[in-house]
């Protein structure tokens, strides 16, 4: 299982008055990796986005989403839920949780994510989330 291609598409940071939301694409090319990343405990669903970049709970967050077998790009403007630090205890991926927003075009996302996902959805297999 690979994990999903995260792409950074964020300059320098500008100063915090004027910081613009990160952008990160994430491809997922393989359904075990999003089932790896995907975190059904978010009512709105989210996803583990593997990054280096420092994140602080709230931040604002755009992922441009690919799913497997999937043409089409999804965007998300979503918030940072949770963060999984460097050197995290079970020898957890460093990144962070994205939590997405509650908007009619996410909660389809989520339905096509799910579907996607099946039965693996309630499977006991290790994630990189809870």
């Amino acid at each position: 299982m690979s994990e999903p291609t995260p792409r950074t598409a964020h300059a320098a940071a500008p100063p915090a008055s004027t910081a613009r939301p990160s952008v990160i694409q994430l491809v997922f090319r393989e359904k075990g990796a999003l089932y790896a990343a995907y975190i059904p405990l978010f009512t709105d669903g989210g996803l583990f986005v593997p990054t280096t970049r420092e994140y602080k709970l709230g931040e604002d967050i755009y992922l441009l989403l690919s799913l497997p077998d999937d043409a089409q790009r999804y965007p998300v403007a979503g918030k940072v839920a949770w963060i999984t630090p460097a050197n995290a205890s079970g020898g957890r991926t460093q990144g962070v949780g994205v939590r997405f927003p509650s908007d009619e075009k996410t909660r389809l996302l989520k339905l096509r994510i799910e579907e996607i996902l099946g039965t693996a959805i309630s499977s006991s297999k290790p994630t990189q989330t809870i």
